[in-house]
């Protein structure tokens, strides 16, 4: 007859946390934290003075080269954002096409092979670890300067944003549709046609209008390597201190992003 103790054994016993373990536990914890600050203020010699110091420096900055932006200088500024605009939107765009047929790839409920779910997981990983200015250097290489390099850019990036956000909405759903369909002898198409994309089309909308916002952002960014854009003529102005012209794009960007934000927010509050 077997022994008792082996098929129920005892559960260990947990000792309960004292509020001098506790205590004890917090004060470690903080030490470590405040360690670690120190250690990274020396390392890149961020003292707090410095900080404070340099304040005047942008003030003067802000108030004598900055001011006033040059307003004459409003058009070519609308021509480059409407470039920008437009690299956002195709990129946006293609990653959106792309992304979903991906996303159902890395979704564990619909792509039951392990093996290939994993690579399309690990290939995923691998876009969004490249950051967006390093595919735009490569892409600027190859294609040469210019906005297509920019939306090449931001497409492969897009891609992996997007397809981890929406392949994790994927294995979310509602599992009931989907073996119902299955149960009636449904195939793997038919299943994301009628289980899957009536449940995660709000979000889809929702994450393709993120990614939008975002690229928008980024394609500012790209343009100090040459991927067209706004960018680039910042990057020029910069280059020759011409900082009313260059006070002139920031506003204008920063009216732009604001508009967009809230546009974006908007129609993101509505499909969720």
């Amino acid at each position: 007859m077997p022994n008792s103790e082996n098929i129920n054994p005892t559960p260990r016993k947990r000792h309960p946390v004292t509020p001098k373990g506790l205590k004890w536990s917090l004060g470690t914890s903080l030490l470590i934290v405040i360690v670690l600050y120190i250690l990274s203020v020396y390392q890149t010699t961020a003292f707090p003075n410095r900080v404070v110091d340099g304040f005047p420096i942008i003030f003067n900055f802000v108030v004598d080269d900055l001011w006033p932006p040059n307003w004459s200088y409003f058009d070519r500024v609308a021509m480059s954002l409407l470039e920008t605009w437009n690299m956002a939107l195709f990129s946006s765009t293609f990653a959106a096409l792309i992304a979903l047929p991906m996303s159902f790839l890395a979704a564990s409920n619909i792509n039951r092979n392990a093996y290939f779910y994993q690579f399309i997981r690990n290939f995923l990983n691998l876009l969004r670890t490249i950051p967006e200015i390093i595919l735009a250097v490569l892409f600027v290489a190859v294609v040469g300067i210019g906005a297509v390099s920019g939306i090449l850019a931001l497409t492969v990036f897009s891609i992996g944003i997007l397809a981890k956000l929406i392949s994790e909405t994927v294995e979310a759903v509602d599992p009931g549709p989907l073996e119902a369909i299955r149960a009636s002898g449904g195939n793997v198409f038919q299943v994301i046609s009628f289980g899957v994309m009536p449940q995660i089309l709000p979000q889809y909308a929702s994450y393709s209008l993120y990614v939008l916002e975002i690229n928008v952002k980024a394609s500012v960014v790209l343009g100090f390597v040459g991927a067209g854009g706004i960018g680039l003529i910042l990057n020029q102005q910069l280059s020759l201190f011409n900082y009313d012209n260059v006070s002139t794009i920031i506003i204008v960007l920063f009216l732009t992003i604001t508009i967009i934000d809230l546009i974006s927010n908007r129609l993101r509050g509505r499909l969720e």
